[in-house]
C-alpha cells in the first residue's frame, strides 16, 4: 500500500503532493514500483495535527482519486479519511477501500458507506485523537488492549452490514503509542492476526523508529523522515514474519524487494505481482 499525502502538514512529506498533478503522478510512480493499493488522504493525522472540512478534504482528494483510476484501472484505490461524506465521493470516484484511522467511530454514517458500497474498509486503533493520542498514552497491556478493540470494531462492522471479508485491522503503530508499545505490538503481532483478518502495518518513515538508533555517521544525531527507510525496511521484515500481510509504506520498491526476500527465506513466496505494472502516462 504506497502511501499519497494530499496534504500541506504531514509528517513525512507534507506539501510535495498538495497538487493534484503532482498526487497523480506520486501515485502512479508507487503503482510503477509495484503498490497493489494507493492510499490517498487529505487530512493529516499526524501528532499534533489539526482537523480540515469535509469541503477541504474533497477539493484535496477526489481529483487524485479519479486521476489515479483513470490512468491506471488495474490499480486499487484507498480513501484514506473518517468523513463518511469524503469516503462516499471518493468511492463514487474509483476508490475501492476505506481507510479509517478511527475505526468507523468518527462518523456515525460511515459503517454503512461502506456496507451499501461493498467496499474494503481499513479498521484502525488509535487512542484519543490526533490532536490528543500523544500525550502519555498509558495501557495495562497495549496487545491485549488493541486486540479487544480491534475485535470489538470488527463485530461492529459486521453487524452493520459490512461483510467480514472484506475487514482489514491495523493496530495503529504510532498513533496514541510509545516506542515501547509499537515495539511490544510488533513482537506479539501473532496475537492479533488470531483475529482471522489480514493485518495492516504502518511503520514507515515514523518518529519512534528515530528513537532507537542514531543515523549512522550522524554524530548520534536521530534520523529524519527520510533517513528511516532502514527501519521501516526491518520493522516491516519483522511484521511479515509475525503475520501482517499488508504494508503501508512510503518506499514502495525498496520495500517490496525487503518482503520478497524475507519470504524466500521462510520458505514461502512473496505474493504480489512478480514484476512492477508499467505506468500507464
Amino acid at each position: 500500500m504506497g502511501v499519497v499525502n494530499v496534504t500541506p502538514d504531514s509528517f513525512s512529506d507534507g506539501g510535495r503532493f498538495l497538487q493534484a498533478d503532482a498526487a497523480v503522478e506520486h501515485g502512479l510512480a508507487l503503482i510503477a514500483e509495484g503498490a497493489e493499493i494507493v492510499d490517498v488522504g487529505g487530512e493529516s493525522t499526524r501528532p499534533g495535527a489539526e482537523p480540515v472540512s469535509a469541503q477541504e478534504e474533497l477539493r484535496r482528494v477526489l481529483p487524485v482519486v479519479e486521476g489515479i483510476a483513470a490512468a491506471a484501472p488495474g490499480a486499487r484505490v484507498s480513501i484514506d479519511t473518517s468523513k463518511a461524506s469524503v469516503a462516499a465521493a471518493a468511492l463514487a470516484a474509483g476508490a475501492d477501500l476505506v481507510n479509517d484511522v478511527s475505526a468507523l467511530r468518527a462518523d456515525p454514517e460511515m459503517a454503512e458507506v461502506v456496507a451499501v458500497s461493498g467496499a474494503d474498509c481499513c479498521l484502525m486503533h488509535m487512542l484519543g485523537e490526533p490532536r490528543t493520542m500523544q500525550r502519555e498514552p498509558r495501557y495495562e497491556d497495549v496487545v491485549d488492549e488493541v486486540r479487544a478493540f480491534l475485535e470489538e470494531r470488527l463485530a461492529y462492522a459486521v453487524a452493520a452490514g459490512v461483510s467480514e471479508q472484506r475487514v482489514l485491522l491495523d493496530p495503529g503503530i504510532g498513533f496514541g503509542k510509545t516506542v515501547t508499545h509499537n515495539l511490544q505490538l510488533l513482537e506479539r503481532l501473532g496475537e492479533l492476526t488470531s483475529l482471522g483478518r489480514p493485518i495492516v502495518i504502518g511503520t514507515s518513515r515514523k518518529s519512534f523508529l528515530a528513537r532507537i538508533a542514531p543515523s549512522p555517521g550522524a554524530a548520534g544525531e536521530p534520523p529524519d523522515a527520510l533517513g528511516r527507510l532502514p527501519g521501516t525496511l526491518a520493522t516491516n521484515v519483522l511484521a511479515y514474519e509475525r503475520g501482517a500481510r499488508v504494508f503501508r509504506v512510503h518506499e514502495v520498491a525498496a520495500v517490496r524487494y525487503a518482503l520478497a526476500v524475507a519470504a524466500a527465506t521462510l520458505g514461502s513466496r512473496w505474493t504480489a505481482r512478480s514484476t512492477p505494472r508499467r505506468r500507464t502516462r
